[in-house]
């Protein structure tokens, strides 16, 4: 019986110490949101796509979307995933088409085009925009106000940076989409691998939360892990499409190598005389 009692007594603080736990990493979750929300926006977009077999010819079409951005500079310069500007360039980096090189009229094309960007920023403002640079290896493009904002806009400072091992939590901020208001989420994300070649990455768990691409992410003490990117690897053995779940999965990347390709991104006109 004292044995009994024992075991209940562990498991009862056990208990208390997970529920301490997690009541510490949700304070600290939201002292982080509270301080970088609002470097999290909205990224406006009309893209325009084709897609055709061969010299059947092809379907164009033309689509507006909204997709997040992380503002890392306040000169308003915004990170974003390539692949949620480019879609049809996602899945052409792991697949080469359907048929072989004599079945040439059975082999899907497709392209995109982004005719129009806008930042949207918390209180609705709609600034015009332009992608400066892109980076298909590392899934980013980055773009910049075509006018300077009349005030320092609030960004990210991605030398602040941390990084996390398995079983770690991060937590993450996005911006919902318009059947949400817009409304700021954050979620708390839990790293399931860490890749270490042929670069750094860390996998998240495959829980549905509102983290989106272009999302940045946060260890609990307020570092900056890096901006959660699609990765795609060229399928092997055939299957196209179907192959996709096994070349195609959402990754974080580190903020040191965002930081890097932003130094790559050429200067403002204003700022070049």
């Amino acid at each position: 019986m004292i044995r009994f009692l024992t075991y209940i007594a562990v498991a009862f603080s056990w208990a208390a110490i997970a529920a301490a736990q997690s009541q510490d990493v949700a304070a600290k979750g939201r002292e982080i949101f509270k301080k970088h929300q609002n470097t999290v926006i909205t990224v406006q977009l009309v893209v325009k796509s084709k897609f055709g077999f061969g010299g059947a010819g092809s379907d164009a079409r033309e689509s507006k979307q909204e997709v997040s951005g992380t503002v890392i500079d306040p000169s308003g310069l915004t990170a974003v995933a390539l692949s949620s500007t480019d879609p049809t360039g996602l899945i052409q980096s792991f697949m080469g088409g359907f048929g072989g090189d004599d079945e040439e009229s059975f082999k899907l094309k497709m392209g995109s085009e982004v005719s129009d960007v806008k930042l949207l920023t918390q209180d609705g403002t709609e600034m015009p925009a332009e992608i400066v640079l892109r980076d298909k290896d590392l899934d980013l493009a980055f773009i910049r106000p075509k006018t300077k904002p009349s005030s320092p806009m609030q960004a990210l400072d991605l030398t602040k940076s941390g990084k996390v091992d398995m079983f770690d939590e991060v937590i993450t901020i996005n911006r919902l989409g318009q059947v949400a208001g817009r409304a700021y989420a954050a979620s708390i994300e839990r790293i399931n691998a860490v890749v270490q070649r042929p670069r750094l990455f860390y996998v998240p768990g495959s829980d549905k939360t509102a983290t989106g691409l272009g999302c940045p992410a946060f260890t609990p003490d307020g570092k900056v892990v890096g901006l959660f990117v699609m990765r795609a690897v060229k399928s092997g053995g055939g299957g196209g499409m179907f192959n996709m779940q096994s070349s195609v999965m959402a990754i974080l990347l580190p903020a040191d190598d965002v930081k890097k390709i932003a130094a790559q991104v050429p200067a403002a006109k204003d700022e070049q005389k």
